[in-house]
């Protein structure tokens, strides 16, 4: 494999817009995020983060522009192929199958095609009961990989708040990504689990070699944890730097305390 190669993005998003109406929610936004490497991105309320994540997952369709994975457009794509493209998420608001076991959270992650057989799913075939205990034991061993081996059967609704966020990366891990994006992972934990939630983040990189696109609000944790970063406000890029840069920056200090420096 060529250098050119091995350093190739995954992740290329190259000048994307995107309106509502006179709204401009993402103006010329571009970024990148290859193999293994962990990129924050932040901004004020408001600043156009979550369109930016919705754009790239397929839940918005781009007015100009282009994103690619691996190479290939991805941008129009439904949700479904995108996900297939290797890129998984997870969302600001958590949202797990409340009701049904943690580990059946896992497994509809890996999303097996013989359960999707509705012949085999009715008379519980036996390729589908074997397809079953297959995804059972692979849901269980990224659940003991993540720690939450021990609440496999625990309703998730029941889990303590940071498992339930632990648990929606799970369940994102189980679709077998390359790029993993996470929407405030750390909204509503206290200091302990933010803490626990740093060291994850870099434990996930480590061990699955997934490139994290991280949107979160404590810089913090952004800081600690990113290797490049991006800031949006107002739907524009303003700055693109490592953290003391960002930190430094005089844009990215006026967009948060809404005054210049």
């Amino acid at each position: 494999m060529s250098d050119t190669a091995a350093t190739a993005p995954l992740l290329s998003v190259e000048r994307v817009s995107r309106n509502f109406g006179g709204l401009v929610a993402v103006s010329d936004f571009s970024l990148t995020v290859s193999s293994g490497e962990l990129v924050g991105l932040i901004g004020p309320n408001g600043a156009g983060k979550t369109t930016a994540f919705n754009l790239i997952t397929g839940v918005y369709k781009p007015n100009a522009g282009e994103i690619r994975m691996s190479g290939r457009r991805i941008d129009g794509s439904p949700p479904n192929q995108i996900n297939r493209s290797g890129i998984a998420r997870t969302f600001q608001n958590i949202r797990l199958f409340a009701n049904l076991s943690v580990l059946d959270n896992v497994v509809v992650g890996l999303n097996r095609p013989a359960e999707r057989g509705l012949l085999g799913t009715v008379l519980r075939t036996p390729g589908f009961a074997r397809a079953r205990a297959a995804a059972e034991a692979e849901g269980v061993d990224l659940l003991r990989t993540l720690g939450l081996a021990d609440k496999a059967h625990f309703v998730a609704r029941n889990l303590p708040y940071g498992d339930q966020r632990r648990l929606e990366i799970a369940r994102a891990l189980a679709t077998g990504p390359r790029v993993l994006l996470l929407d405030e992972p750390a909204a509503g934990m206290n200091p302990q689990e933010k803490a626990d939630l740093m060291g994850l983040i870099r434990f996930i990189r480590d061990r699955f070699g997934v490139g994290i696109l991280l949107i979160e609000h404590d810089m913090k944790l952004v800081m600690n944890v990113c290797e490049r970063i991006t800031v949006l406000d107002h739907g524009e890029t303003i700055a693109v730097g490592g953290a003391a840069e960002i930190q430094a920056n005089p844009k990215v200090i006026e967009a948060y305390l809404g005054e210049p420096v």
